[in-house]
């Protein structure tokens, strides 16, 4: 297996493991670790590797699944300089889509086994998963509409001090998930929701004690494992094709429309003030 910057992908028997590491501390190297590039890859790897039958992606820091920096990366222009250039858009815009496209498309089930909050880019992996067991204390929110108001299980505001369009995948998703009325709510008003909310709407499959959490999906995965192969791939491809039609008419919309929306902070340095919207 390649070695990865952005996470960490280990193999147990029949089970593979992808561990996605705190964005934080990615984006202190130089030049940063990307999981936007990273899982894609990782994910074809595993896709021509029959030895492996099931994927669970999960969070490496304690209590965080996938959490974007604090304001002060955002306030700082790094993130606005790099996803407005070409190369920067393209990397991570191609790799939005190409995670979201193997996701649903590899014949593998993944779970997404939630150990800690799922904002933005890790809330959108969350919702492409085939499962979801997730702690039940932890923070689900998108983000890209809070204004710098999401606010962390551990109390640090996290996210984007201004306001862009969706392009991580959520504006695809989040609509197969929810109502018309509670997806605007969720995403344009930027509703954080606990997993437990969740699982009692019946939006994700399990959530529990972080203490239960490795048991339950243990079970989820001794189950997947004593189906058929052949016939566990097959169901999650037609399972799939509303998730794979729903994908190719709106995501790369909100991928080209969340860099519009930073190039054009880019430009006229824009804080976030509605009023300077004119």
């Amino acid at each position: 297996m390649k070695d990865y910057r952005a996470i960490e992908v280990t193999q147990s028997g029949q089970v593979a493991t992808i561990r996605l590491r705190s964005l934080t501390e990615l984006f202190k190297l130089d030049p940063p670790a990307d999981p936007h590039m990273d899982i894609p890859l990782a994910l074809e790897e595993l896709r021509s590797d029959n030895s492996v039958r099931v994927i669970v992606i999960t969070g490496e820091a304690d209590g965080e699944f996938l959490v974007p920096p604090s304001l002060e990366y955002y306030k700082s222009g790094r993130a606005t300089s790099r996803l407005a250039n070409p190369n920067g858009a393209w990397n991570v815009g191609t790799g939005i889509v190409r995670t979201h496209q193997m996701m649903t498309e590899i014949e593998k089930p993944i779970i997404a086994k939630v150990n800690g909050d799922a904002i933005g880019f890790g809330q959108s992996i969350l919702f492409s998963a085939d499962f979801v067991i997730a702690r039940d204390d932890a923070v689900v929110a998108d983000g890209h509409l809070s204004m710098g108001d999401v606010v962390a299980s551990d109390g640090t505001r996290t996210g984007t001090p201004f306001g862009v369009a969706p392009g991580d995948g959520a504006g695809a998703l989040i609509p197969l998930f929810m109502t018309p009325p509670l997806a605007k709510e969720y995403m344009m008003l930027s509703r954080s929701l606990s997993t437990k909310e969740l699982a009692e709407a019946r939006i994700i499959n399990r959530a529990v004690p972080i203490a239960d959490l490795d048991e339950v999906t243990n079970d989820f995965v001794d189950g997947l494992l004593r189906r058929s192969a052949f016939a566990l791939a097959w169901t999650k491809r037609l399972l799939n094709r509303h998730v794979a039609t729903q994908l190719n008419q709106t995501l790369d919309a909100g991928v080209a429309y969340e860099f519009l929306n930073l190039a054009q902070i880019a430009h006229t340095g824009l804080d976030g003030d509605p009023s300077t919207l004119g």
